[in-house]
């Protein structure tokens, strides 16, 4: 019961390939564990586990670690995209493009110039 409750954290988790993951249902509560890629993602866990369960679920017992903490997201571009777009998705202001800008100065060398394909290390602020 609890896990079809939850069954959209879990499926986030199999989307995000959270690695070493398992799922146990005991006494009522939910336990999930396992290690995600960025913190960006993790996050991304929590957030969803909040919109289910509420700011405090007492359902549900989560441990999710973090693979890298060096970055707090790795981005690839796609068409369209700038880096005041992708600083908007990750920092919410899209003022922050130049945080992005400065941690890829190894691939960039113009902010307004980015490309679909190039990976992009999304910095923690």
């Amino acid at each position: 019961m609890v896990r079809a409750k939850y069954q959209s954290v879990l499926d986030l988790g199999e989307k995000l390939n959270i690695q070493d993951g398992d799922v146990k249902e005991e006494n009522g509560k939910l336990q999930v564990w396992g290690t995600a890629a960025t913190p960006y993602e993790k996050n991304l866990l929590w957030d969803e586990i909040k919109r289910v369960g509420g700011e405090n679920p007492g359902d549900i017992m989560a441990d999710i670690k973090v693979a890298d903490d060096s970055v707090f997201a790795r981005h690839t571009v796609e068409s369209g995209e700038s880096l005041s777009k992708i600083a908007k998705h990750y920092y919410g202001n899209a003022m922050k493009y130049n945080a992005i800008f400065e941690a890829n100065r190894n691939i960039l060398s113009n902010p307004d110039v980015i490309h679909p394909g190039q990976e992009l290390v999304i910095p923690n602020l």
